[in-house]
């Protein structure tokens, strides 16, 4: 299977590492407390050195921030939160100067309810872009069906001029576009292949298998959407009308929510010209109880090898990963699944060495590269998150006990990932000269980019600089064949990757207990080639210790960090 890959040209994205950036959380320039591009900008260099090849931004498009940008009222402009399409060009430029890309979000399942299509769609039944979105009857006098609103509530509004419910699978101000109508898609379209010659080097599409909805569902009975099967159609005509040809240079991913592994070996199989890589939320579900995400289940090693394990061998001979702990909809991974106190250092390194040696394409989150933790919020008043807000009054409204429910969201909620960059341990983190937008961690004089970059062989963004490194040299860990040991182990996370004569061995002790190996698995491994403690012994792991070993059959081998 890989082996066979190693003979072809792989595609540049198989040994890239992309960072992702929440913008109004980066970095301020301009002393509004908010992030913008010209904070970016000044970080440049922190990203070049860490290594990443790829950036990633979250939305940055002029928008009334109802979803924090991810409520788009213009495509084709930037919203003046975070600066002018002008500050646009000047910071492509200088990524790609850096030999970085540069790839946009793209939400286009929704608009913002300010768009000019929806102002246009909802002005009249009779208006020639009332297509353009999804408007149905009522019901009995009630909505169409029985879906839900991801961010609480029936998806459906009702239109009181024109008497009928447009559906939006987020927020009210957030309106489905209906993609069925191929004006729709050519606007769409048109507007991608604009930013593609602006110079953007890709884009990651926001639950982008949401746009095929299932045509009997949407008056009904159903309560949940399912993906509708013109989703293939509508991403390979997505391909000819505005990848074909130049996506070589480029990388598409897409997020979507209850995708299997059959699935996504159809969407990224390079035959069918659909998607790079898509994002897939197996692994971050299986601690969340049937009751919904804010219902914390105890975490489980076992369930999530097993789950990390099952995709790597489904994409194996056909498709991609992409591989992340985290991101702006999800708690930090070292406060989730490592230990953010005692092992903060230890954890934080072998979450990322487990990461980055699996199959795939890794995403570090902004901040992971030091170690941010959870926000510790203990009050409504300090949330920002719209899903968070409406979950907290929904669910106290029901009679809930506030104190458990913010219990439950100091762990859960997305404003654990959107406190801003800790980069000194000066005021306000030094992300920002006036009040933030949102409160800065309370940890953030102990914990911060000055701080880390600072602490040696316990720098956690040298350790990840090292780790990036190790995936550029090696094609080995782009390509390598993915092995699962010990798969009932409890706290033994253990896995080779191989090509070839040349294989890795890799070791992390999942725990806050020291591990003795399992009889036979590291004699005689290799060479350490990477690890997070400075002294080692063979047949032990300390607390959190991460350890790769490299074996090779190739003349001259030597280790690379």
């Amino acid at each position: 299977m890989t082996t066979e890959l190693a003979t072809e040209t792989p595609a540049w994205w198989t040994r890239a590492v992309v960072y992702q950036i929440y913008p109004r959380s980066f970095a301020d320039s301009n002393g509004d407390g908010i992030g913008d591009l010209g904070g970016i900008r000044a970080k440049l260099d922190h990203l070049a050195e860490l290594g990443v090849d790829v950036i990633w931004l979250s939305p940055i498009y002029r928008s009334p921030q109802a979803d924090n940008g991810y409520d788009i009222s213009d495509y084709e402009d930037i919203d003046p939160l975070f600066g002018t399409l002008a500050e646009f060009d000047q910071l492509l430029a200088e990524v790609h100067e850096r030999g970085m890309k540069l790839v946009m979000d793209l939400v286009v399942n929704h608009t913002s309810d300010e768009h000019p299509w929806f102002v246009e769609s909802r002005s009249s039944r009779d208006n020639p872009k009332r297509d353009w979105y999804i408007w149905r009857d009522p019901v009995d006098a009630h909505e169409p069906n029985g879906w839900t609103s991801a961010f609480s509530g029936p998806a459906w509004s009702l239109d009181t001029t024109t008497g009928q419910y447009y559906l939006h699978l987020f927020a009210a101000k957030q309106p489905d576009l209906n993609w069925q109508n191929p004006e729709v898609r050519g606007a769409v379209f048109a507007m991608m292949n604009r930013w593609l010659d602006r110079g953007v080097d890709g884009f990651r599409m926001d639950v982008i298998n949401f746009i095929a909805k299932t045509e009997s569902e949407l008056v009904g009975e159903s309560v949940h959407p399912s993906m509708g099967a013109q989703i293939h159609d509508y991403l390979q005509e997505m391909h000819r009308e505005v990848f074909a040809g130049r996506d070589t240079e480029l990388i598409t991913v897409g997020e979507m929510p209850g995708v299997t592994v059959e699935d996504a070996a159809l969407f990224t199989g390079a035959e069918r010209n659909e998607l790079d890589m898509v994002f897939q939320f197996e692994h971050v579900g299986l601690d969340h109880s049937d009751a919904g995400k804010f219902d914390n289940l105890p975490f489980d090693l076992v369930a999530l090898k097993t789950s990390l394990a099952r995709w790597q061998t489904g994409l194996a001979s056909s498709g991609w990963n992409s591989l992340y702990f985290g991101n702006h909809d999800q708690p930090r991974s070292v406060s989730r699944f490592g230990d953010d106190r005692r092992y903060r250092y230890e954890s934080a390194t072998l979450l990322a060495t487990i990461l980055h040696l699996h199959r795939g394409t890794p995403y570090i989150y902004q901040g992971d590269e030091i170690g941010m933790t959870n926000a510790n919020f203990e009050s409504i008043e300090q949330y920002k998150d719209i899903e968070s807000l409406n979950h907290f009054a929904e669910v106290v409204g029901a009679g809930a006990e506030p104190a458990t429910v913010l219990e439950q969201m100091a762990f859960r909620s997305r404003d654990n990932a959107r406190t801003p960059v800790q980069w000194t341990p000066g005021p306000h983190a030094g992300f920002t000269t006036a009040e933030p937008w949102i409160h800065v961690n309370s940890n953030a004089s102990t914990i911060n980019v000055q701080t880390d970059r600072a602490a040696g062989d316990r720098s956690i963004f040298d350790f990840y600089r090292r780790l990036i490194g190790v995936r550029h040299e090696l094609p080995v860990v782009a390509l390598g064949e993915f092995a699962l040991l010990e798969p009932e182990h409890p706290a033994l996370y253990a896995f080779t990757r191989t090509l070839g004569g040349d294989r890795l061995l890799v070791l992390g002790n999942w725990s806050n207990e020291r591990l003795r190996l399992p009889e036979g698995l590291a004699d005689d491994p290799g060479t350490r080639l990477i690890g997070n403690y400075p002294e080692w012994h063979e047949a032990v792991l300390e607390p959190w210790e991460a350890r790769v070993y490299r074996r090779s059959e190739r003349a001259g081998a030597e280790p690379v960090a």
